[in-house]
């Protein structure tokens, strides 16, 4: 499950007070009230099924504090039984399964200190398989771009309710890159009064690795729904869950967007909706603020406490697509790099001789020459031309693609 639960934690559980408006204000925390946070969904896909156990936590922390330690499994009205372990803050099946039609399953939760929780039971929901994904150009808030849509058919009718996700890929190619890197090499040092100042050696070596071409892959935020239980037939057509400006690098070079499709329950399209409906609220000085809301979770020993998540059992499919810019766009220039590629030229013989060298100062540094040394020491330039005893140099964001995304290629890829 790729959204979070906790922008709008503070709605539930933790009054915020302020100073006078028109003075600077500070945050703070009045009260609090702890409570589990669970995200847990599993699929007809067959594979390993995740479970997020955490805690809500106040204004002034960073962030929820995983809940570690804890026993969980599910567990279906067969008797068979799912076992969880913990990996890197989830907890993730032990083995391979997928939730089959007309099953019952439910999830039990026992945290290290004895706290016991359990969900009620749900049942698979129906079994639809998106259609397609569609690309359409539109103007948005003034904003000329590509909108990507998912069309879907139930024809029995029993579907209705729907949630999305995606997770998207684009290829990254820098503008200034070498197949060559500087390095340093060390020589002895001459210092003034005699023939040359010392100075390190400047060589260029090839690289290894690939460093031109990358792949960035990000997944949606947020909650995406829509539901068809209005419409005469349960037909989703070209529901938007991605628009991207035509200015946008993300699709500068190469695109492809993968999107699942959730079949929800009413229960678990209504809680998410609510979820989503708080999070986007425009105050959290509204006078009208929502009180805390119960899933399909709770404590087996007590019911009043209040925990945070919905177990949900939901069929699943879905479509991938690629596209290159001038697909989708092909009279439009292609869109800017994202990250501004001035090129530095540097003497490499050029120094600021020092006569009377120290520790801080060596002989052999200053003017270009040191400069330029001292960029390829630290790393914050990297070599792009040369025409000795010229270097031209750049950003490492302009010339090495893995500082900022992978060079692997994905296995989806065409």
């Amino acid at each position: 499950m790729k959204f979070k639960f906790y922008k709008f934690l503070f709605l539930l559980v933790i009054p915020l007070s302020f100073v006078n408006c028109t003075e600077p204000y500070k945050l703070q925390t009045e009260t609090f009230e702890e409570a589990f946070v669970i995200e847990a969904t599993i699929t007809n896909e067959l594979k390993k099924h995740q479970v997020k156990i955490s805690k809500t936590y106040v204004f002034e922390e960073n962030g929820p504090t995983f809940e570690s330690g804890a026993e969980v499994y599910v567990q279906d009205d067969a008797g068979n039984r799912y076992e969880f372990s913990e990996q890197n803050e989830v907890y993730e099946s032990t083995t391979q399964f997928q939730a089959s039609p007309g099953r019952q399953y439910q999830l039990f939760i026992t945290t290290s200190d004895g706290k016991q929780y359990a969900s009620s039971n749900q049942t698979l929901t129906t079994v639809n398989e998106m259609e397609s994904l569609s690309t359409n150009v539109i103007t948005k808030d003034g904003i000329t771009g590509v909108e990507i849509g998912v069309n879907s058919y139930d024809p029995t009718g029993s579907s209705k309710y729907y949630r999305y996700e995606y997770e998207e890929t684009s290829k990254v190619v820098v503008p200034k890159w070498s197949p060559f890197k500087t390095v340093l090499l060390n020589h002895p040092l001459i210092c003034a009064g005699t023939q040359f100042p010392g100075f390190e050696t400047i060589s260029l070596v090839l690289k290894t690795g690939e460093s031109r071409v990358c792949y960035t892959t990000k997944a949606s935020v947020g909650i995406l729904q829509t539901s068809t239980s209005t419409f005469n037939e349960d037909r989703v057509i070209n529901f938007p869950v991605r628009f991207i400006s035509n200015t946008d690098y993300t699709i500068a070079e190469r695109y492809s967007i993968m999107v699942k499709q959730y079949v929800q329950s009413i229960e678990a399209y209504t809680f998410y909706k609510t979820m989503k409906d708080m999070s986007e609220s425009e105050s959290l000085l509204s006078p009208n603020q929502p009180g805390f809301f119960n899933g399909n979770i709770q404590s087996a020993s007590n019911p009043k406490e209040k925990v945070l998540g919905f177990f949900e059992v939901a069929s699943v499919s879905s479509k991938r697509i690629f596209f290159n810019f001038h697909d989708i766009f092909p009279n439009t220039h292609l869109p800017a790099y994202p990250y501004e590629c001035l090129e530095y030229t540097f003497d490499s013989m050029s120094f600021g001789v020092n006569h009377h060298p120290t520790p801080e100062i060596p002989c052999g540094t200053g003017g270009e020459g040191g400069a330029l040394r001292d960029a390829i020491r630290s790393n914050r330039l990297i070599f792009y031309a040369s025409d000795f005893p010229y270097f031209t140099m750049v950003k490492r964001v302009c010339g090495d693609c893995t500082t900022f995304s992978s060079n692997i290629v994905p296995p989806f890829w065409q």
